[in-house]
């Protein structure tokens, strides 16, 4: 469930702002989750590894490697983990709770802990740490030796990824609100895609130039969190079309390389999207998981059976399209018609992040810090 904070709080009334807001997701009057579907058992879901990395409960994300993936927990602990045996390559436990990671490029690996501090740890070793000026609940971006920063401020640093000395920083207006949820900051060919509340824009990695900016949603509403729009994690790419995922707003498919809108669709979702060559796939906030022909925005189908179980963003894997839920179920619905095709149950705790596939293993982090690996035959 998504939080609000603003970007430079003011007092006592920012504060009950940020409490009122936290309370409201959390509010014990939610709707009912739907009770489990049937399941076709076209497939059959066997856990072959688990490990625990410690309590997740901050915007963190799991990250593929080759055939390893990165994980972090909200109290410091970092690990790379094999993924075909669950055993570490290396962990290290940082000596501040972490806000947002866990990425790198197979060698660097970066966070941002609650302090502001961006630190890259090279062979389960600090390298270096940089003091932001706000702080990010978004996943640094470690690309072409420099590391990537988008904080909650609407600015993008770049840092040189050996030294961490400051490269250049581009920054937008910032809203008085923004989202405590990881926001939209992706490689694409030799340039940056960023969200800027409802804009994506194109920035030069080299100075931080603004290529184009287009505008995917507007802000809506009477009060700050009704024109709250924001540009959330998770884009489906194929080629040069992008397609992502207005909070709350719209869903829509751009050419990265022009900026120009290919299509874009109502929805009213809160997490991101992904997709093969020929859909998209998004869960809606009431947990409704929908799919879109890529090439034209056409709606395909729609799978209402596990409404209100606020679902993951999904995961496209071999023929099956792969979303966790808040009750520690693992779901594998059928990509061409979302039918449930199986599913698994973890510890009960909440699936977090989104599912990630290495190989023919997905692997999930639930908020209790388990990490587990499932293969589906």
């Amino acid at each position: 469930m998504s939080h609000f904070v603003r970007t430079g709080t003011r007092g006592a009334l920012a504060g009950l702002l940020v409490l009122v807001l936290a309370a409201c997701s959390s509010s014990p009057n939610k709707p009912t989750p739907a009770t489990l579907p049937a399941v076709t058992g076209q497939i059959s879901v066997t856990k072959v590894w688990t490990s625990n990395i410690g309590p997740v409960s901050t915007p963190l994300y799991a990250s593929v490697h080759g055939e390893q993936v990165a994980v972090a927990s909200t109290q410091g602990q970092v690990a790379l983990i094999n993924a075909g045996t669950g055993q570490d390559v290396w962990r290290v436990k940082l000596n501040a709770p972490i806000q947002a990671g866990v990425s790198g490029d197979g060698k660097r690996f970066a966070v941002v802990t609650q302090n502001n501090e961006v630190v890259v740890i090279e062979a389960g070793q600090v390298l270096w740490r940089y003091r932001l000026p706000a702080m990010s609940n978004t996943p640094p971006l470690v690309a072409g030796a420099r590391v990537f920063v988008l904080t909650a401020d609407r600015t993008v640093t770049a840092l040189d990824g050996a030294t961490g000395q400051k490269l250049w920083a581009q920054q937008r207006n910032s809203d008085p609100l923004v989202l405590q949820q990881a926001g939209m900051l992706m490689p694409f060919g030799d340039t940056l895609l960023v969200g800027f509340g409802g804009r994506l824009a194109s920035l030069n990695p080299n100075t931080g130039a603004i290529r184009w900016e287009t505008l995917v949603s507007s802000s809506r509403g009477t009060n700050e969190v009704e024109r709250l729009v924001d540009l959330v994690a998770g884009a489906s790419r194929l080629g040069n079309a992008v397609c992502v995922r207005a909070f709350q707003s719209a869903v829509a498919c751009l050419d990265g390389q022009r900026g120009t809108v290919l299509w874009t669709r109502s929805a009213q979702g809160a997490e991101g999207l992904d997709g093969d060559d020929k859909t998209v796939f998004g869960a809606e906030s009431d947990s409704k998981v929908l799919a879109w022909q890529r090439q034209s925005g056409q709606p395909l189908w729609t799978q209402e059976g596990l409404r209100f179980r606020g679902l993951t963003a999904p995961l496209v894997t071999g023929s099956s399209l792969v979303v966790g839920d808040d009750l520690g179920w693992v779901h594998f619905l059928a990509q061409q018609d979302g039918k449930p095709l199986q599913r698994f149950s973890t510890d009960g705790s909440a699936i977090t992040g989104k599912p990630v596939a290495v190989g023919k293993t997905v692997v999930v982090v639930t908020r209790t810090g388990a990490v587990i690996g499932l293969q589906a035959e």
